[in-house]
């Protein structure tokens, strides 16, 4: 069955003590190399008919020993419309980790990013070290033997987190055995960060300022903790909760979908006739979990089986425009047709690389949990606590076999430095709740403000979908107005 579901994961799965050498402030006495701007390379798509180029940065690739072995680092450029209003760069970063970024830009700007924000700053994308142009890493990942990369499957029992645990420690091996370069190692929110910096410094610019979304919130809160003599106005959006993803990070998923879950309940009901999923909220989320546990049972033709069923409906919660393809998804397995399962061919996943570098990114972080009971006792505890997807978000991943230890602790939130954050996040939130918000805003202190979008989705201020948060972060980056308070805005 792992083979027969590969096609199913392929086409839907497409989604965190400082140094003693060298530091911030060495890092800025570095001699900026320079940058030549040029065209992005054609495979990227841009998502708006807006002018990007692109350019590589040099980065160490240990910044242990700055001189020693450098990479490039891809970055693009979307230049100012109006250079007299210009203040200077907003770096920007999709999420992940294992992003593509360099179209950041443009996709911001194709989702409606005012003017007057593309007026105030050339707008930077960047692929993060070893996805896109920047160094890529590989595990090897093909279509043939799939990986759940971002969240482990769903553990119908205790024997599931076992067998999972077998799976885990074979990626790791995979992963460990195609290091031909040792580049895996390196690849952390921390040098992501250091990367960010030197981009900065790269471009002549005496501060940035950064807008980072899901993941990038972690990347962000570590950009301004390492570097808050050069970090000017900060957008965080979608909260991960800390300046990486850890454990508690990933188990926070399943009270996201128990949050959010009744937000698309009431939808269903109140379409129950066009889809048949239930009359009421409660007979909708009776009739997901006897769907999920008759996949558990007996796999549709096409090869999904609980797991993914549970996995599809959780991807659809991220925004309510997904609401009636997820709906129409669900009918399919409620009453799936007979026929031949696909084939799975032994080529490279298109997702390799955003596998590899999540993977790396998460588990270079932090230490992991490395016994699977550990793992065996949260599944048990989330089936209960979190009974929708609880025991997926709790399962065992790679990071608990992963070769290498972390070579330094999780960057630690810097709550000493300029009052220059602005945390962003919908009350409901399938990947990153709200809770994760409230966390971050308690560890920066009187540096930010939070604004509690009061909607259901993941993402903010690229989403725009609120009016009130949407005024609040524009006004931060162009003028410079930060809330006097922590703030909530109303739906709409």
């Amino acid at each position: 069955m792992y083979r027969r579901r590969s096609a199913v994961l392929a086409g839907v799965i497409g989604l965190l003590g400082a140094f003693v050498a060298v530091g911030p402030a060495a890092m800025a006495r570095e001699a900026a190399p320079e940058v030549k701007w040029e065209a992005c390379p054609a495979e990227v798509v841009m998502p708006a008919p807006v002018a990007v180029q692109c350019a590589k940065i040099p980065v160490p690739l240990d910044y242990r020993e700055p001189g020693g072995e450098q990479i490039d680092i891809m970055i693009s450029k979307v230049a100012s419309t109006n250079p007299a209003q210009r203040r200077g760069i907003l770096l920007l970063n999709p999420g992940g980790p294992g992003g593509i970024g360099i179209d950041q830009g443009a996709f911001l700007i194709s989702r409606g990013l005012p003017t007057t924000v593309t007026d105030a700053y050339d707008l930077i994308g960047m692929d993060t070290r070893g996805v896109g142009g920047s160094a890529r890493v590989s595990c090897g990942f093909t279509l043939e033997n799939p990986y759940w990369a971002n969240i482990p499957p769903y553990a119908v029992d205790d024997a599931a987190v076992t067998k999972q645990a077998a799976i885990a420690k074979q990626v790791a091996d995979k992963c460990a055995a195609n290091d031909k370069d040792g580049r895996l190692r390196h690849i952390s929110t921390a040098n992501t960060a250091r990367d960010l910096d030197r981009v900065r410094a790269a471009l002549g610019e005496k501060k940035a300022n950064f807008y980072g979304g899901s993941y990038g919130s972690a990347l962000g809160a570590a950009f301004v903790s390492l570097f808050p003599k050069t970090t000017d106005r900060i957008v965080l959006d979608s909260i991960v909760g800390d300046t990486h993803l850890d454990r508690a990070g990933m188990r926070r998923y399943g009270l996201g979908f128990e949050q959010t879950f009744p937000h698309f309940a009431r939808w269903l009901a109140d379409r129950h006739d066009a889809y048949g999923l239930g009359r009421t909220p409660q007979q909708v989320r009776q009739n997901f979990l006897r769907t999920a546990g008759r996949l558990d049972r007996t796999p549709a033709p096409d090869g999904a089986d609980g797991a993914v069923f549970r996995y599809l409906v959780f991807a659809g919660l991220f925004s309510e425009m997904s609401y009636g393809r997820t709906a129409r998804l669900w009918q399919t397995y409620a009453n799936p047709a007979p026929g031949p399962a696909p084939k799975a061919a032994a080529t490279p996943n298109p997702q390799d690389t955003a596998f590899t570098a999540f993977l790396a990114t998460t588990c270079n972080d932090v230490n992991w949990p490395e016994d699977v009971a550990t793992y065996r006792r949260g599944v048990a505890e989330d089936r209960e606590r979190y009974p929708l997807y609880g025991a997926a978000t709790a399962n065992i991943t790679p990071c608990a076999f992963w070769k290498y230890e972390p070579y330094e602790p999780p960057v630690r939130a810097d709550a000493t430095g300029p009052a220059n954050i602005l945390i962003l996040q919908n009350r409901l939130d399938p990947v990153t709740p709200w809770a994760g918000a409230k966390l971050l805003r308690e560890k920066f202190g009187a540096r930010a403000k939070l604004v509690t979008a009061e909607e259901s989705g993941h993402g903010v201020f690229m989403i725009h979908t609120n009016a009130c948060a949407l005024d609040i972060a524009t006004d931060w980056l162009v003028e410079g107005r930060m809330p006097t308070r922590d703030t909530s805005c109303r739906a709409g």
